[in-house]
């Protein structure tokens, strides 16, 4: 482990005037609408104003392409998926993109957003938008650009390896408890090495092409361009980034070569999402931000992630005597009819305790459902059954509480479509570096309500807990 400080005091750094004024000034002739897939809720955890579609109706795209803001999200949850569900839901969302955007003489790029740590369908979802959007336009894609840097999270990518940063240490990737993601895991912390694993060897270490820290830092963005401008049979491209005026320096660069024709393809965590935007930054949430009108009744927490970061932040917010902990124990998943009868037990408690003004906290047992390596495709079918029972306990809720948290990808997803009935949100904001807010829409179940989309892998010990503090007052 390296220590971080060191590390990046090592680095030289740029005039950042000087990069923000080319950064703007490539913007004001780019007039490209950014789409983006959001594999869970989380991607939004760097941008405020902007809209988050929960279908990919032709409806809802349209809205988006008609919007005045250059970007809006997709929330696909595709994280969640089998591969199977994540092709055709990825084949149905780039026609009708392409639909649309003919219609409307409307040129577009689209970012697949995934995990800050590497998880998730790739390179399985960019594969499918490149080849629909190639049967179906005249677009041919050049190559694929890789940017998992996530400054709020701690994600920092350095002379091509891809570091989590926890307190003052900066750990691989793949030396993190992410990697052993069962669904998603992975051995490579070298981004050209995590590449070549991801694609079984279709695309290689060596015929990546690396953007480095050196030629960002020193403003090479002719060089830079001409890189991307070389970049041909949807070859992919890793973007070292420490922090965002290094990705103003690439986006600066980019810009260009798209102007000169080439056609790309984006994979990113959060943090290009909000450069390509055009997101200022913006305070955190305050409680007088996030509740507007008084209620007499609790706030409810729903806390699904399994991570270890999520279970020591669950024993943190145990120290707040105000809140009321009801364990789900989901490992009755196994047998149907005790399911059920736990289900009606935790929605029972929840409710009695919201109308009585106390705050919950739902969380699903802690072990995980294992049933071993031969078996991970019905573990993945049980894990959607829990994650669809946590999702029932706000859909049958008859209290509003005065706020709401999801901790975790896909809870928050799936709580926020399906429990919320949210079609379209508005991003207020974070209420903690990397932690956003949407506003809901007023055909959601409880209407212009504060809804925490929480990440299981994002904040330190006592961030939830703080969090809580904030919306409790």
């Amino acid at each position: 482990m390296k220590k971080s400080t060191d590390i990046l005091n090592a680095l030289p750094k740029a005039d950042s005037k000087i990069i923000q004024a080319a950064y703007e000034q490539a913007l004001n002739s780019f007039h490209h609408k950014v789409i983006v897939l959001d594999d869970d809720p989380t991607g939004i955890q760097t941008v405020h104003g902007v809209s988050v579609f929960t279908d990919w109706s032709e409806e809802s795209i349209e809205a988006g392409f008609l919007e005045d803001s250059r970007m809006f999200f997709i929330l696909t949850n595709s994280r969640s998926m089998t591969e199977k569900e994540t092709i055709a839901v990825h084949e149905t969302i780039a026609s009708t993109i392409v639909k649309v955007a003919e219609r409307l003489d409307q040129d577009f790029i689209i970012v697949s957003r995934g995990d800050s740590t590497l998880r998730g369908h790739f390179p399985l979802e960019t594969e499918v938008l490149r080849t629909t959007i190639e049967q179906q336009s005249s677009r041919q894609f050049d190559g694929e650009i890789l940017l998992p840097f996530f400054q709020e999270g701690g994600r920092l990518t350095i002379n091509n390896i891809h570091y989590v940063q926890e307190g003052q240490e900066l750990i691989p990737a793949g030396n993190t408890e992410f990697a052993q993601d069962r669904t998603f895991g992975f051995q490579s912390s070298h981004l050209g090495e995590w590449i070549e694993e991801k694609s079984d060897g279709s695309f290689t270490k060596e015929n990546t092409t690396y953007i480095s820290l050196d030629d960002l830092r020193a403003l090479r963005m002719n060089q830079i361009k001409n890189q991307l401008l070389s970049v041909t049979d949807f070859k992919k491209v890793v973007v070292n980034a420490v922090d965002y005026d290094d990705v103003k320096v690439f986006v600066t660069a980019l810009i260009e070569a798209i102007q000169a024709g080439k056609q790309l393809m984006f994979r990113s965590a959060a943090a290009l999402t909000k450069v390509l935007g055009v997101i200022e930054d913006r305070a955190l949430l305050t409680r007088h931000d996030l509740i507007q009108e008084q209620s007499p009744h609790g706030g409810l927490i729903m806390i699904g992630s399994h991570v270890k970061k999520t279970t020591d932040q669950l024993k943190a917010l145990q120290q707040n005597k105000e809140v009321a902990l009801i364990e789900f124990n989901t490992h009755l998943v196994l047998e149907p009819e005790a399911f059920q009868q736990e289900i009606d037990r935790v929605i029972q408690q929840t409710e009695e305790l919201l109308v009585s003004g106390q705050s919950v906290a739902v969380y699903t047992r802690r072990e995980r459902l294992d049933l071993g390596d031969d078996r991970q495709e019905e573990e993945l079918k049980l894990s959607v059954k829990i994650s669809d029972a946590v999702t029932s306990i706000v859909q049958r809720l008859t209290i509003r509480p005065k706020y709401l948290i999801a901790k975790g990808g896909i809870t928050s997803s799936d709580i926020g479509t399906r429990g919320l009935h949210v079609k379209r949100a508005t991003v207020a904001g974070q209420i903690k570096p990397g932690i956003p807010v949407w506003q809901t829409g007023e055909d959601s179940k409880f209407p212009f309500m504060s809804y925490v989309i929480f990440p299981g892998n994002v904040g330190s010990r006592n961030t939830l807990k703080e969090a809580v503090d904030i919306l409790e007052g």
